[in-house]
């Protein structure tokens, strides 16, 4: 089942009341309005003058849905997470963090390779040259020794927009803003699948900086990049006004969960494909299997 995402841009009192979220706005004209909470998958809290029950907290929390807050800047900047994702939790986590070294790096270069080939397949998709970023994908090694994965993203980033000045930087030029945003929500994503699958989206295969609380979800999320970027790009070549984060960009990039697709040959909603992938990376810390899915930009 497709999980629906919802955003609140304007002040609102959220609550619940017979299973469903209740919305009702300060503006008398607006009606309250009801959602079932089982339909929800990510809920975005955007203005500051929102105000949540715990009641409605704790019953999505329980439902798995993914409540996230965004900053002064309007980009998300936290997310709320289950303490207890998944009934074999504990298990699961000894599995995680007895993973071997040689199978982390196995692992990371699995991850490097599928971003790659993303990426490239993007670049098709754009009518661009895509040769060198095949290169990059072939000549990725355990471990990603000879960081394939930077060289690769520094080229395609350099290459993707046909605009004045541009480079990938959190704080640079737009589309940085939409891109900044798109990746932030594909983060929520990929936490609430690690969390479902009952891993510690903390500990990551390669990401390791102590300040990140969310290193494996930045480690698997990174095939799923070019997906965002398809819909920059999209965004990018109507030649409207990128500085102005505009409500229907928003719209469009709070799309990205239900995305469809390729995975094993088969047409699936982002966030499913991402709950396969970290499915199968939990397999792959049991020692059951030896390959994450991922799926193919197409």
């Amino acid at each position: 089942m497709i999980k629906r995402t919802l955003f609140f841009g304007n002040p609102a009192y959220l609550s619940t009341k017979n299973e469903q979220l209740v919305v009702n706005y300060p503006e008398k004209e607006k009606g309250e309005k009801s959602i079932p909470i089982e339909d929800l998958g990510y809920v975005v809290l955007e203005n500051p003058q929102i105000t949540i029950t715990n009641g409605l907290l704790m019953k999505l929390v329980q439902n798995k849905t993914a409540v996230i807050t965004c900053d002064q800047q309007h980009l998300p900047c936290s997310f709320l997470q289950p303490l207890v994702g998944h009934s074999e939790q504990t298990a699961r986590f000894r599995h995680q963090l007895n993973a071997s070294v040689p199978l982390k790096k196995n692992l990371w270069q699995q991850t490097v390779t599928a971003k790659i080939e993303n990426q490239a397949a993007h670049f098709l998709q754009q009518g661009k040259n895509a040769l060198r970023l095949k290169r990059y994908a072939k000549e990725v090694r355990s471990g990603d020794l000879g960081n394939e994965e930077a060289l690769a993203a520094a080229f395609y980033f350099q290459n993707l927009f046909d605009l004045d000045g541009f480079s990938r930087n959190q704080k640079g030029v737009a589309p940085n803003n939409l891109l900044n945003y798109g990746y932030a929500i594909l983060r929520a994503i990929a936490a609430r699948a690690l969390v479902s699958s009952g891993l510690l989206p903390s500990v990551g295969i390669f990401h390791s900086n102590k300040y990140n609380a969310f290193c494996l979800a930045d480690d698997v999320m990174e095939p799923y990049r070019p997906f965002v970027d398809s819909v920059v790009y999209d965004i990018v070549e109507t030649g409207c006004n990128l500085e102005e984060f505009t409500t229907n960009m928003k719209s469009q990039l709070l799309c990205i969960p239900t995305l469809d697709v390729v995975l094993d040959g088969k047409l699936s909603p982002l966030m499913n494909a991402m709950s396969r992938t970290t499915a199968s990376l939990y397999e792959c810390f049991k020692g059951s299997r030896r390959k994450i899915v991922y799926p193919e930009f197409a």
